[in-house]
């Protein structure tokens, strides 16, 4: 029969210890996790900024929160302010063509009519088997719609008052997490590194991978959606498309996904040209998409993305895809982090497999 465990012993209180800090932990995630947003864009912002940070913090010598104060409000000014200016330029026109639409001056209606005249007559008979050229249906399910939109909207205009003081209170706390993460940002990242029980040459290995990894994937994606934002607004505005800065910001979000991205957009915009015979349009707005917007895709992204990351590019869209599923818009940085890291192990784990094989064989 074994003998019991004595209370004092160094195995138990080892354990219990070890069990301590995983409850811990746990509850320390729960409680943060509430602002797990801004807590994920505070780091990925002073990691992208650290470059900048060092040589301010090198210039004005023994001050550091003054060169992380700087260093933030060089972060507001250049990567912040314009977003956040963006975001209210995109609600401005969103609620702008929802009002021209309940008011009918901005008939959809009608261009589903064009559609449907332009489309062959199989096409057509087709349609009508399932009663969708029905334009007075149409009419009535799209003011239906509009209807229970605003219906929807007042009677949840507590519910977006609260997620608005929510979105002030998170981007307040991420510019707070921000500068102490500039300031104390490397002796905080020296500490995780100890505490984590690796050996230290994987330990550095997989800490550069992180910091590559969020580097090249904020920078490099964010800059291609801004770019290709950009040229398909400019592009619908030249053809008269209404809401072209919505439409242009809805590209440059949707171009966070490799491969199909802006496409979402300015492809059924192109075929609605086509249909209703303005073909120069839809000819000229698929030689833009493919030949422009598409080329700063295939040009732009592997540089700035995988050219660092060593990711290859069905991994990244698979990652961000499922990033997205799961944590949002912060997936598309997280998303990659995690396959990159997975990465990394297995390549530890397989290095450290093959170091032990030739040991024994030796």
């Amino acid at each position: 029969m074994p003998r019991p465990t004595p209370l004092n012993s160094p195995e138990l209180q080892n354990k219990v210890f070890l069990l301590l800090l995983v409850l811990v932990t746990i509850a320390f995630g729960l409680i943060v996790w509430p602002f797990n947003g801004a807590i994920w864009w505070a780091i990925f912002i002073a990691i992208v900024f650290s470059p900048l940070h060092a040589r301010l913090a090198r210039r004005f010598g023994r001050r550091p929160s003054l060169a992380a104060l700087a260093t933030l409000g060089i972060t507001l000014v250049v990567a912040i302010l314009p977003l956040v200016l963006l975001t209210i330029s995109v609600t401005q026109e969103a609620s702008t063509i929802y009002a021209r639409v309940k008011s009918g001056e901005l008939n959809l209606a009608q261009y589903f009519q064009q559609i449907v005249d332009a489309m062959p007559t199989w096409l057509r008979q087709l349609m009508e088997r399932f009663g969708l050229p029905d334009i007075a249906a149409v009419q009535s399910r799209i003011v239906t719609g509009l209807a229970q939109s605003g219906q929807i909207i007042t009677s949840q205009a507590l519910s977006i008052g609260q997620t608005t003081f929510d979105f002030v209170i998170s981007f307040f706390l991420m510019l707070y997490l921000l500068f102490f993460l500039l300031r104390d940002g490397h002796l905080l990242s020296a500490r995780i590194v100890r505490a984590i029980p690796l050996q230290e040459h994987h330990k550095k290995q997989l800490f550069e991978k992180f910091v590559t990894v969020v580097r090249a994937t904020v920078k490099g994606n964010i800059l291609v959606a801004l770019i290709q934002g950009a040229l398909g607004g400019v592009a619908l505005w030249f053809l008269g498309i209404h809401g072209a800065v919505l439409w242009g910001a809805a590209m440059a979000l949707l171009s966070l996904l490799p491969a199909v991205g802006a496409a979402i957009i300015w492809l059924p915009i192109a075929i609605w040209f086509l249909m209703t015979g303005s073909l120069w349009q839809g000819l000229g707005l698929i030689a833009w998409g493919v030949l422009v917007i598409g080329l700063v895709d295939n040009l732009l992204r592997p540089v700035l993305v995988g050219k660092d990351t060593k990711l290859p590019d069905y991994l990244v869209l698979i990652s961000t895809i499922g990033g997205m599923a799961i944590f949002g818009l912060n997936g598309f940085v997280i998303g990659p982090v995690i396959a990159a890291m997975f990465v990394a192990s297995w390549d530890i784990f397989s290095q450290a497999k093959a170091q032990d094989e030739a040991g024994s064989q030796a």
